[in-house]
């Protein structure tokens, strides 16, 4: 590989008419001078991606394992969305905290710890008894994603200049989450049909047992971060992550609880998060002198319409995946191991987009590349609502996944992983180099914070349709749970086609603009 070189300031300088261009473009395309050889880079890069995979993991391979789970350990049909959600709602509630603490003692301390805290709770997972046990360990699963996940991406957003190096590196990043998600599927197929469900945790964590070792020794010990002058925000933390907490939980438990949203615990519960939330708008914009969201975070162009769009198209795909799974699993009635190979469009088409959009990405303009995302959202959760009955129809298993869940599975795919890659180049190239660890915490929180807030929307739906039509089969209710996720799809593509992000070609960092435009200034 190329041997990594040095902007020198000189060529920085905006009096040369020209200010750096043909440095800037180089370095886009060189390896970074943290990275000492091109085994070092392999070795880096492998390590975060596969972190990512093995986050992905637990949350695919799991919707897989479920049924068979709620079999043994006899869980209520009331109560399977929290095994399944509560990784998403732990895991965005504590991300900025973990983003303050990347900041504080460095991106690589926080990525190991939370692969520590994620390979003990993964084994605790296997010996749950029972429901309760099962769920507060996936909880504590998504404590330890929380840690790792903006870790990594903030170790890559501030090694990696802006450029075609950076976007095939993160390109590859968002591949290892279509790998790590259908490893998750295959092994749940097989552990849920052929072997005992358990399997499946032991397997996980053998996994992050190997990515912890091998981050270890890859990750570069001298790795930049802020460190002195930092500090937590406490009061924020305080109030956001108890907040986010309670509403998601008032949301998802609402529709199952014995009188509803009249339930005394339930709307309690979502007014006390509720005025916890308004307090933390209140603490981080006039009390934090740090406040976990800063609003510098926000100050970039577009950023608060590519946040809207993070939230609700997680959402959408998080509704997709859940519902999908168990629609054909229950209302088709097909075997684990067929719904895995059903799912192999969902993967391997992500891989693909995910590996190309590297060559791509500094080509296209990000404005057209998230219209085509948001109608992939669209799309994935319109066509299931629309397969007909079976009975009535007399369509066979084979058609139905040819005329409606194939191209589901496509459009799923177009949807999840333009979106993963064009907003994490969009936002860690848009941040200065203090906020990278923050703005990474946001995108990951982001994600998995709409994940659990409109799987609970949707659960809501349906456990308020069910109250009212007792006579609702599952098929219907599903369709209900889709048609949520519909409306949802259509609001994330308007945000879609608002937001006019230009191509992820080589710049300067948001250090050296800001350094330009002060020197420019002064001048």
């Amino acid at each position: 590989m190329d041997q990594p070189t040095t902007v020198h300031h000189e060529s920085l300088d905006p009096e040369n008419g020209n200010p750096g261009k043909a440095d800037v473009e180089r370095l886009g395309r060189q390896r970074p001078d943290v990275l000492a050889s091109w085994a070092a880079e392999v070795g880096f890069v492998f390590t975060v991606v596969a972190s990512l995979c093995m986050s992905e993991y637990f949350i695919s391979g799991f919707n897989i394992v479920l049924p068979a789970i709620t079999e043994a350990l006899q869980i209520p049909e009331s109560q399977r969305t929290w095994p399944a959600g509560v990784i998403n709602l732990t895991t965005a509630a504590l991300l900025l905290p973990f983003a303050r603490l990347c900041a504080l003692y460095g991106g690589r301390v926080v990525f190991l710890g939370g692969h520590v805290w994620l390979l003990v709770w993964s084994i605790v997972c296997g010996f749950s008894r029972n429901p309760i046990m099962l769920i507060a360990s996936r909880a504590m699963q998504g404590i330890g994603a929380s840690a790792f996940l903006p870790a990594g991406l903030a170790l890559l957003g501030e090694t990696y200049r802006p450029g075609p190096r950076k976007n095939l590196v993160f390109s590859l990043y968002g591949a290892a989450a279509c790998v790590g998600f259908y490893f998750g599927i295959i092994m749940g197929a097989l552990t849920g049909q052929l072997a005992d469900w358990t399997v499946y945790f032991w397997v996980g964590s053998a996994f992050v047992f190997a990515v912890l070792v091998t981050g270890f020794f890859a990750i570069p010990r001298h790795l930049h971060h802020e460190g002195a002058g930092v500090r937590m925000d406490w009061w924020g933390m305080c109030t956001i992550v108890p907040g986010l907490l309670l509403v998601v939980y008032a949301l998802t438990d609402g529709g199952n609880a014995p009188d509803g949203w009249r339930t005394p615990y339930i709307y309690v519960t979502f007014i006390v998060g509720m005025l916890l939330l308004c307090a933390a708008v209140y603490v981080e914009g006039w009390v934090s002198a740090q406040p976990l969201l800063p609003a510098d975070l926000f100050r970039a162009k577009y950023m608060k319409r590519v946040s809207a769009f993070l939230f609700c198209g997680f959402g959408v795909f998080s509704i997709f995946l859940f519902y999908a799974s168990f629609y054909i699993e229950e209302v088709l009635d097909t075997t684990p191991l067929v719904t895995a190979v059903w799912f192999i469009p969902l993967a391997l088409g992500g891989f693909i987009l995910a590996v190309t959009g590297g060559f791509v990405l500094h080509r296209l303009p990000g404005q057209i590349l998230l219209a085509v995302s948001g109608v992939g959202y669209v799309l994935c959760v319109l066509l299931f609502p629309l397969i007909p009955a079976r009975e009535s129809s007399g369509l066979s298993t084979s058609h139905i996944y040819w005329a409606y869940i194939f191209p589901s599975m496509i459009c799923g795919t177009i949807g999840i992983d333009i979106t993963y890659n064009v907003t994490n180049i969009y936002v860690t190239t848009a941040m200065p180099r203090r906020l990278q660890a923050t703005a990474a915490g946001l995108i990951v929180s982001l994600g998995y914070l709409g994940m659990a807030f409109w799987l609970g929307v949707a659960e809501l739906a349906i456990s308020t349709s069910a109250r009212s039509r007792p006579d609702l089969d599952l098929r219907e209710k599903y369709q209900i749970g889709f048609w949520t996720g519909v409306g949802l799809a259509g609001f994330t593509l308007c945000c879609a086609v608002t937001v006019r992000i230009g191509r992820a070609s080589a710049e300067l960092t948001a250090d050296e603009k800001y350094e330009l435009e002060r020197e420019a200034a002064q001048q």
